[in-house]
């Protein structure tokens, strides 16, 4: 499951990711039974679920022009890249309109896309990319690489596992556009500087926690945290 430490990439291995790499490496029988919880729970979702999944496809065509998924590259475990599945929620071509990342009164969401972002409904098609093993129900929420190249080494031990659904953190900053709106307004920095320097190191310092306590039974009750926080 997990590969011999000089079998990571060079820029994970340091001294900073060591600690987390030697408490996974003990709890192997954990990231099995993770794996096979995911695939199981992903298979009978995506199946209960697709008739959902048809009728937000729908809806999405309907309410704008474009495709029904999108589909942007972003890292996962030990830094391979992927592309993630999602329904869009923007207009075609937002990333080149803008930054990578939201504000609250972001103009290039549609309208549809506001619902689906309030619900979380936009995330439903990552259930592709469990079955895939690209990623994980819970787990670091992916980021695309141009974030990743500006991680400290300690960050670069969130890729020991695979890129989340949801998270600990997801939970605690659901409402980040807002919070990115305020720091930008105080600062006057850039949405991408705004980001960088003040949203993901703070998201990062839960997200190594969760390194360091990770259990299957955990995994579980984060999914059950996400869900009613969705529905509150």
């Amino acid at each position: 499951m997990m590969p011999q430490w000089n079998q990571l990439p060079e820029s994970m291995r340091n001294g900073h990711v060591r600690p987390y790499y030697e408490r996974l490496v003990r709890k192997k029988s954990s990231l099995r039974l993770k794996r096979m919880v995911d695939f199981f729970l992903a298979l009978v979702l995506t199946v209960v679920l697709s008739p959902v999944m048809a009728g937000l496809a729908v809806w999405i065509k309907l309410d704008s022009r474009g495709p029904v998924f999108y589909r942007q590259e972003r890292i996962t475990r030990y830094g391979k890249p992927y592309r993630i599945f999602k329904f869009r929620t923007m207009v075609t071509d937002a990333d080149k309109k803008g930054p990578l990342v939201t504000k609250k009164q972001d103009d290039r969401i549609t309208r549809a896309g506001k619902m689906l972002r309030k619900c979380r409904l936009d995330e439903l098609p990552q259930l592709f990319n469990v079955l895939a093993g690209d990623m994980s129900f819970v787990g670091t929420r992916p980021e695309v690489k141009k974030y990743v190249d500006r991680y400290s080494e300690e960050m670069m031990a969130t890729l020991l596992l695979p890129a989340g659904i949801t998270s600990r953190t997801s939970i605690l900053f659901k409402d980040e556009d807002e919070k990115m709106e305020k720091y930008q307004l105080e600062t006057g920095k850039t949405v991408d500087d705004v980001y960088v320097e003040h949203i993901l190191p703070v998201k990062m310092k839960y997200n190594l926690q969760y390194l360091k306590k990770f259990s299957v039974w955990g995994d579980f009750k984060i999914m059950i945290d996400t869900v009613l926080a969705v529905i509150r």
